[in-house]
């Protein structure tokens, strides 16, 4: 099935990101404006639906409907309350500041994983100073609830500029999207296996896109297969929406067309519609004949 993206909303100007379906419309980002977006099926409309953002980037819905978000600006993890208020899971590693945090995850413990990388402006200007990074690595981080408060562990020692993370199916692996702009970063596919303790293994390499635009976003269907943005037009196969299996071969690739695709995610009635996101500040969307697999809501 050759998938057809149509143009839904924007382009804003700047990076569009962290597409979250929450049942009956699609939650995503624009980083610049500090802005989550909602844009409604029903009457073909994107509006504000949060402001003041701290130029948050990734979001996710738990399994309860309650919206949590990587807030790169401010530096910090969050969850926006039923109530209107906003409960900071994170904003610091061993007395020192987190550096942008990127994107998250949560297991079915209610734990929340998340990536922290430093990208030059991408948490506003102070950002582009890399004098501002507190922080010697670029980690991914668990957050465990308790009774007073959430206890953060770095889970990786190998990461530079993580993106994009992912659980299988089963949440026995974490699939991460290891990244990076400088010709000695590494731009990978790879899986991590959850130990029982909640440490992460030795990685297996999934996929290496080599020196040109690796994964920044992905989502997974209810096959297990991994439905990831990556690509750009200065090189390499060009902007598309990868499908890899659970070992990494690749299924399908759709190209986009505009450049940077950001990340994706399944909505609509039956979860079968992909929502894409750009460097641009796009949303688009297209029908496929797949289905994603999503803590909330679950598919009917």
């Amino acid at each position: 099935m050759n998938w057809k993206f149509e143009l839904i909303a924007g382009p804003y100007g700047g990076t569009a990101e962290g597409p979250a379906w929450d049942g009956s419309g699609l939650l995503f980002t624009h980083i610049p404006s500090s802005r989550i977006m909602r844009y409604d099926p029903s009457t073909g409309q994107a509006t504000e639906f949060i402001t003041g953002t701290g130029n948050a980037n990734g979001l996710m819905l738990d399994s309860s409907g309650l919206l949590y978000a990587c807030q790169g600006g401010a530096r910090r993890v969050v969850r926006y309350e039923a109530d209107g208020s906003v409960t900071v899971l994170a904003d610091g590693f061993e007395g020192q500041r987190l550096n942008i945090p990127n994107d998250l995850a949560i297991d079915p413990y209610g734990r929340v994983w998340f990536t922290d990388p430093y990208y030059e402006g991408a948490g506003g200007r102070w950002s582009e100073d890399r004098a501002n990074k507190d922080l010697d690595h670029d980690s991914i981080y668990r957050l465990d609830p308790s009774e007073d408060g959430w206890r953060i562990t770095r889970v990786t020692f190998d990461t530079t500029r993580p993106n994009g993370l992912l659980f299988s199916l089963d949440h026995s692996v974490l699939y991460v999207a290891q990244s990076g702009r400088r010709t000695d970063e590494k731009r990978e596919l790879r899986a991590y296996p959850v130990l029982d303790d909640g440490s992460l293994g030795e990685h297996e390499l999934l996929h290496d896109f080599g020196a040109h635009r690796g994964i920044d976003g992905m989502v997974l269907d209810t096959e297990g297969d991994i439905v990831a943005t990556a690509g750009f037009e200065e090189g390499g196969p060009g902007p598309m929406v990868y499908v890899f299996s659970p070992s990494g071969e690749i299924i399908e690739t759709h190209p986009m067309p505009v450049d940077r695709p950001t990340n994706c995610t399944f909505g609509g009635p039956d979860l079968t519609t992909l929502y894409v996101t750009t460097g641009g500040g796009h949303l688009f969307r297209t029908p496929t004949d797949r289905q994603g697999r999503l803590w909330y809501p679950k598919p009917a």
